[in-house]
């Protein structure tokens, strides 16, 4: 893979890589480090990429160790109330929104959701990322849906 090959997939892949990271991180800033610090990684490690077509797989695996090493260095929460503040789309959300319904999830659910709801990640490739069961990966979805279900009934037509 060479230098225009590698930019062309990392700007096709920037919009799930956010998603990814906010999933994980919840703010701008962080996903931004994160992010930068993948692409970084990706491209000093572009050797060890053993099939071009799991290029965004491969990235996105990279992306989520660097977002759960941030967390681990962090060690500090940020309150509900200081991330609605950061929120770019607060005006958007709701009590009982989509995304806040989403970002409720505890963090082992959230994250499958966002790969496979959002980012249109196959069971496999999750498992793969997550470095996980594919059974696991289906009980996740399952255990997150249900979760939504509950959160948003009386939401969205949904009883």
């Amino acid at each position: 893979m060479d230098k225009e090959q590698f930019t062309a997939e990392v700007l096709s892949a920037e919009k799930g890589l956010y998603h990814v990271a906010r999933s994980i991180l919840g703010n701008d800033e962080d996903c931004a480090d994160a992010m930068q610090n993948a692409i970084l990684t990706a491209y000093t490690k572009l050797h060890t990429l053993q099939k071009e077509a799991y290029f965004k797989t491969w990235l996105t695996r990279i992306l989520i160790n660097e977002a759960y090493q941030m967390l681990r260095d962090r060690k500090e929460q940020v309150s509900y109330e200081d991330y609605m503040e950061s929120c770019p789309a607060r005006e958007e959300i709701k009590d009982g929104g989509v995304f806040q319904a989403v970002m409720e999830l505890a963090e082992v659910y959230r994250t499958p959701f966002v790969l496979h709801y959002v980012e249109g990640f196959s069971v496999k490739e999750i498992s793969r990322m997550l470095a996980i069961s594919q059974s696991a990966v289906k009980t996740r979805l399952y255990r997150s849906r249900n979760l939504m279900r509950d959160t948003l009934k009386g939401e969205y037509g949904y009883e």
